[in-house]
């Protein structure tokens, strides 16, 4: 399936084609790619990493390296999930270097109170969000990563198997291996 990108003032271009006029000088059509996938690439840096200025920096990132090589980009059909798999290495590089866990003290997940809201109600359900959170941080990334795509961002097995160039089964066990570690986590915490 071809995607394809309406912009106004570009016309009806795939990304193929966005791919070839970039290669073949015009760097400004490079902004459209850009334009295209990088909500997508954002959101699942910020799920990874937990961190917005992060995520936008591992995302800006990616897509900088991703138009340095760009003549590596074998399919250019499948931009969007070849420059994924630039920032899904980046994001996992960044979780491996960092091995330590910084806890903000401006760190701002509180509770929106309402004036009919039950208090003792949104404090548990911040505690139960913040448990999850703790405990998806604490997943190995690889487990981390195929949790997030299939349970949060929606994804099929094999659209994740295309993104991340595994077999189906494989990401299969990944999620299983992810709800099971998150299930034994979240147990111990609540």
């Amino acid at each position: 399936m071809r995607q394809r990108w309406v912009d106004s003032g570009e016309g009806d271009a795939s990304d193929a084609e966005v791919v070839a006029r970039v290669r073949s000088g015009d760097r400004e059509a490079y902004r459209l790619l850009v334009r295209r996938h990088q909500d997508l690439l954002f959101r699942h840096a910020l799920r990874l990493t937990g961190d917005a200025d992060l995520a936008a920096d591992l995302t800006q990132g990616a897509l900088v390296k991703a138009y340095a090589h760009l003549g590596r980009c074998r399919d250019p059909e499948r931009f969007g999930a070849w420059v994924f798999r630039i920032l899904a290495n980046a994001c996992k590089d960044h979780l491996k270097s960092r091995r330590r866990r910084d806890v903000s003290l401006d760190d701002q997940r509180g509770v929106d109170v309402e004036a009919d809201a039950d208090p003792a109600l949104d404090l548990e359900r911040a505690r139960l969000g913040q448990a999850l959170n703790d405990a998806l941080r604490r997943l190995a990334a690889p487990l981390r990563e195929a949790f997030v795509l299939k349970h949060v961002e929606g994804r099929s097995y094999e659209e994740m198997g295309q993104m991340l160039r595994l077999s189906v089964p494989a990401l299969k066990m990944r999620v299983h291996r992810a709800r099971e570690a998150l299930k034994v986590m979240l147990e111990e915490v609540l």
